[in-house]
């Protein structure tokens, strides 16, 4: 029997350093944990979140019943992203730095203050795995690249190295719709910019998914009636959502690049596995291929219709079974 008891907790960094030289004042990492370290302590995964999603959204990859992530036998920790809302976001930063005063914030910068986390918390336990889906994956590929000395194996799900041109502008179609909004005024609004968040959420949607999921009315497998009501779903789900929150995580992930960090030749240290959807139109099969080859990364297409969302935590049975599959091979379960 699995324990299904996450544990809540805040890792005070005090002022970071973030990549761009800037301060992040009185920086806060928010984590989930579940199971604890071991004697030898090499039993440690790191489950980075994606956008627009808490650690809840990733919870599912643990607490499903086939996952071989078992917190029994692993100590299990989901950190926040910055920018994210639970994390220091505009939302809920130093008085100085909240709203529109966010800094940029790199996806190095996210895996710098986990590191110290794992360091500090977890005296520097040994990483056995990082997982992650989305922005998740782009950390676990940012993990490999920066701390492969500390990680035995990551596994990057419907993820690429980088955000390629195709994805950055869409990206800034979302946050330009959203910014036109007035009542957005340039991220100092009073009130929820609702039609930008609306806007926001309906051309987000045309993107998460693939055509053949429209066309083939896909959407009934996932509880939805009509499109019109997946539409209805995603429009509520951004309204609880801070705008300037949204924005600063786009910023994050166009900026995303793991080639940066690796020099002239770019093959990773550590064993990878990189799992893109077939259809997913943004970190794309094409893309991630090329990175794999240059990462020296193993390569396995999730075979969906699902688009970017095949990927998602514990969504789709099949998709799922086959990231648990890649997980056991990375874990040599």
């Amino acid at each position: 029997m699995k324990s299904t008891s996450w544990h809540e907790n805040t890792f005070d960094l005090g002022d970071f350093e973030l990549v761009s030289g800037q301060i992040l004042k009185s920086a806060k990492l928010r984590y989930f944990q579940i199971g604890a370290l071991n004697a030898p302590k090499n039993n440690l995964v790191i489950l980075p979140t994606y956008y627009g999603g808490t650690a809840k959204g990733v919870m599912p990859w643990v607490d499903q019943q086939s996952s071989p992530l078992d917190p029994n036998r692993y100590c299990i920790v989901i950190p926040c992203l910055f920018g994210a809302g639970q994390s220091s976001s505009p939302s809920c930063a130093h008085p100085t730095q909240t709203g529109a005063n966010f800094p940029l914030i790199d996806i190095a910068d996210n895996v710098h203050a986990q590191g110290q986390l794992v360091e500090r918390v977890f005296d520097n336990a040994e990483i056995c795995l990082v997982l992650g889906w989305s922005m998740g994956g782009l950390q676990a590929l940012h993990w490999a690249a920066l701390y492969p000395e500390r990680i035995r194996s990551a596994v990057a799900v419907c993820a690429t190295a980088k955000c390629y041109p195709h994805n950055q502008l869409f990206l800034d179609s979302v946050t330009t719709a959203l910014a036109t909004d007035p009542v957005f005024a340039d991220g100092h609004y009073s009130q929820v910019p609702h039609a930008g968040l609306i806007a926001f959420a309906r051309i987000y949607l045309t993107w998460a998914y693939s055509q053949a999921f429209f066309r083939d009315s896909l959407y009934h497998a996932l509880g939805f009636d009509s499109i019109q009501d997946l539409q209805s779903f995603w429009e509520q789900d951004h309204l609880q959502q801070d705008a300037n929150d949204l924005v600063a995580v786009a910023k994050t992930w166009c900026s995303a690049n793991v080639f940066r960090y690796l020099g002239d030749e770019p093959a990773l240290k550590v064993p990878t596995i990189m799992l893109p959807s077939r259809t997913d139109l943004y970190f794309t099969e094409a893309d991630a291929r090329s990175d794999a080859q240059s990462l020296g990364a193993e390569f396995q297409v999730i075979d969906s219709d699902f688009g970017h969302i095949a990927g998602g935590p514990g969504r789709l049975e099949s998709e799922t079974q086959q990231v648990f599959r890649a997980v056991r091979d990375a874990l040599c379960l």
